[in-house]
């Protein structure tokens, strides 16, 4: 039976998407602060990366599987790659947001003397020319590096997904083990490319936001995070085509393990999140204590709420093997864990972009919910494309009989 979406779920898309236009308009036009084109532009690019990072950290799944040879995830393929096609889309509107941040003023204000916008400092050469910390770091911070460091990230992304794609539906034709070992041979080589681009994008995409702080272990702190709200798509889109009958070979043991990987991501994001945070705590070296000291004064709530989302509801909800295997719990953890993980995308671009004048409200909630809508019809579209289920693996046998 192939996957067609249902007018059911049009509907639920595209009111979400309506909805949550709906929204971000009454909000600007409530919004008559001097920072509300600046709270646009940072809303966009929060956005844009959550569901980019989403779709990346499927595509770094992937090539895990096809590199480590797993078996258990070949049920499950197809959902990865839908949630990896979301790459395509999400790196257009990404660099778009890029290029309208690099060919206008971002969203730039002055309030009381303290700068808002320019949301990449460094693109604005008078800001560089009067900040000598941040004219130190040139050439690392120039729009030269940023936009070519950029396009090769962009294409190594597309090139990989492309490719894996192209193999896995011509492996449902052809069958037998070379277009197998090829995946494995190209996973290979693109976990090591990921390994290190994972990082160093989100040095020039966030962490550059924030250019007088750095942190070595930045890079990995957003990658756990990318894996993890990809690993809880893959959950959502897993039970939901269940619910529709599909996916019959996908059973309480693939579930499960999909559970034990968010149970495992939270604990990882929760340690890269304290081993970061502590290490400035204990120097408390004034000129880098002032990211967190920032935003314990002007986001306390939103700082702290967030982490406690991401680590305590996770480990309390999800340490037992019943919890891995019950539908209600993990739906409702895995929309409590979507939230959470676009709460710390807020913390990591607001407090830079916009100083004390950062806030949740109905700019913020309605360019989530469209993203959502834009996010979900672009997955399940690509679902349809082909069979929810690969033809001709060679461990398909093996991940039928999965049981743990």
């Amino acid at each position: 039976m192939e996957f067609q979406i249902s007018a059911k779920a049009k509907k639920v898309i595209f009111g979400l998407v309506g909805v949550g236009l709906a929204l971000f308009f009454i909000g600007i036009f409530l919004d008559d602060s001097d920072q509300s084109k600046t709270r646009i532009f940072s809303n966009l690019l929060i956005n844009g990366l959550f569901f980019l990072f989403i779709s990346l950290g499927a595509l770094f799944f992937l090539a895990l599987q096809y590199a480590t040879e797993t078996g258990w995830s070949v049920a499950i393929k197809r959902v990865v790659e839908g949630v990896a096609s979301y790459v395509l889309l999400g790196g257009a509107i990404v660099v778009a947001i890029f290029l309208v941040l690099t060919f206008t003023d971002g969203g730039y204000t002055e309030i009381h003397g303290h700068h808002l916008g320019h949301i990449y400092q460094y693109f604005d050469s008078e800001i560089v020319n009067h900040d000598k910390i941040i004219a130190n770091k040139a050439p690392f911070l120039t729009k030269g590096f940023f936009w070519g460091a950029t396009v090769v990230y962009m294409a190594i992304y597309y090139m990989f997904y492309l490719g894996f794609r192209k193999r896995s539906l011509r492996e449902d034709i052809e069958g037998g083990t070379k277009i197998h070992f090829k995946n494995f041979a190209k996973a290979a080589f693109f976990l090591v490319l990921f390994g290190y681009t994972s990082s160093t994008l989100t040095w020039h995409w966030l962490m550059s936001i924030d250019p007088h702080w750095f942190s070595t272990l930045y890079g990995w702190y957003v990658f756990s995070g990318m894996w993890l709200t990809a690993m809880v798509s893959i959950m959502l889109l897993v039970l939901y085509l269940k619910s529709l009958g599909h996916l019959q070979v996908v059973n309480n043991s693939h579930i499960h393990d999909i559970g034990k990987w968010i149970f495992a991501l939270s604990f990882l994001w929760s340690y890269l999140f304290f081993s970061q945070f502590m290490l400035y705590w204990y120097a408390n070296i004034g000129e880098e204590v002032i990211y967190y000291r920032f935003r314990f004064d002007n986001y306390k709530y939103i700082f702290w709420g967030m982490f406690a989302i991401n680590f305590i509801i996770p480990m309390l909800i999800l340490m037992s093997r019943e919890a891995k295997r019950n539908i209600g719990i993990l739906v409702t953890v895995c929309f409590i864990i979507i939230l959470g993980h676009w709460a710390d995308m807020f913390m990591l671009v607001t407090p830079g972009s916009m100083g004390e004048y950062g806030h949740i409200g109905l700019v913020e909630i309605g360019l989530f919910l469209f993203f959502a809508g834009v996010f979900a019809y672009w997955v399940l579209n690509t679902l349809t494309k082909a069979p929810l289920v690969p033809k001709n693996h060679p461990y398909l046998d093996e991940s039928k009989h999965h049981d743990i």
